[in-house]
């Protein structure tokens, strides 16, 4: 007699076989609610368990994005979601997957990846609905950055490589309500330059400390005479500043001019910023480094 395919059934078969979850539903429909006939399936068609694709290399996959109102005005949010081939990232298929979870997301108002893992999606969480992609895409499919901001007003540049590939760059810009009239220039700037910070005072101490050790030392191992160290080391560190820095950088468009100088011209301020890259994250930074 058919047994119906519950939650409870799919978890029972997920936990024995360790298959994805869109497997095993499958597998339990096709054998009418039997979990041993379903755990036959399963073994016969050389499904492997999910946990099997995870030791596999992700780094490859889309950004998806969306702006939408919040108390503060406005909200953007990005979303790295990764594949193992470009093939698989731009099927229509993963790019509706990576709109499901945008969507998600923004309903969850979640910030970090922990608050987007647990939010409520369709297949239950958005951690269930990325383990069923997996089993769908046959790949190893995860999470990669997450990022959010906020302001009176956000822009977003989403970034292809090619036209038939979806976005591997967002760049994200809040501003005031001023600031608004460049925020997409700036947003271009923010994806092409990769800034690391907005401000000299968004760095961390430790990383202008260390920053500041190397340019004396360099300085001093050329030869630069003692008296003098500090005025090199002081335009090093201006140097420093204007890669990493956003505000500090000069306008791609005229470089005369600094994205600080820029905001002055319309009278406007920067809130913050944010940049995803597929595969650029820190996740894949070490998984690089451990190879």
């Amino acid at each position: 007699m058919a047994q119906k395919v519950t939650a409870a059934l799919i978890k029972q078969v997920r936990d024995e076989t360790g298959a994805g979850m869109m497997d095993v539903k499958k597998a339990l429909t096709e054998a009418e609610g039997d979990v041993d006939r379903a755990k036959e399936i399963i073994r016969a068609r050389g499904i492997k368990a999910a946990g099997a694709r995870e030791g596999r290399k992700a780094q490859e996959g889309l950004v998806a994005s969306q702006v939408v109102k919040s108390d503060a005005g406005e909200a953007g949010y990005a979303v790295e979601l990764n594949s193992e081939t470009d093939f698989v990232a731009k099927t229509p298929q993963f790019v509706q997957f990576g709109d499901e979870v945008i969507a998600d997301v923004v309903k969850a108002e979640a910030s970090n990846e922990a608050e987007v893992l647990a939010a409520p999606s369709q297949a239950g969480t958005i951690k269930d609905t990325i383990d069923e992609a997996a089993a769908l895409f046959h790949e190893h499919v995860k999470l990669g950055q997450v990022a959010k901001v906020e302001g009176p007003h956000v822009e977003i540049y989403a970034h292809r490589k090619s036209v038939e590939l979806p976005p591997s760059i967002v760049a994200m810009i809040a501003t005031d309500e001023a600031g608004a009239q460049i925020a997409h220039e700036v947003a271009l700037q923010i994806s092409a330059m990769a800034p690391k910070w907005l401000s000299r005072d968004d760095v961390p101490a430790d990383v202008a400390e260390s920053e500041t050790r190397v340019a004396t030392e360099k300085s001093l191992a050329e030869g630069k005479p003692e008296k003098i160290v500090p005025k090199i080391v002081e335009g090093r560190l201006n140097a420093f500043y204007k890669e990493v820095c956003l505000l500090d950088q000069a306008y791609v468009k005229d470089t005369s001019r600094s994205i600080a100088d820029l905001f002055k011209s319309v009278g406007g301020k920067a809130v913050a910023f944010a940049r995803v890259e597929v595969g650029k994250g820190p996740k894949a930074e070490e998984a690089e480094k451990a190879e």
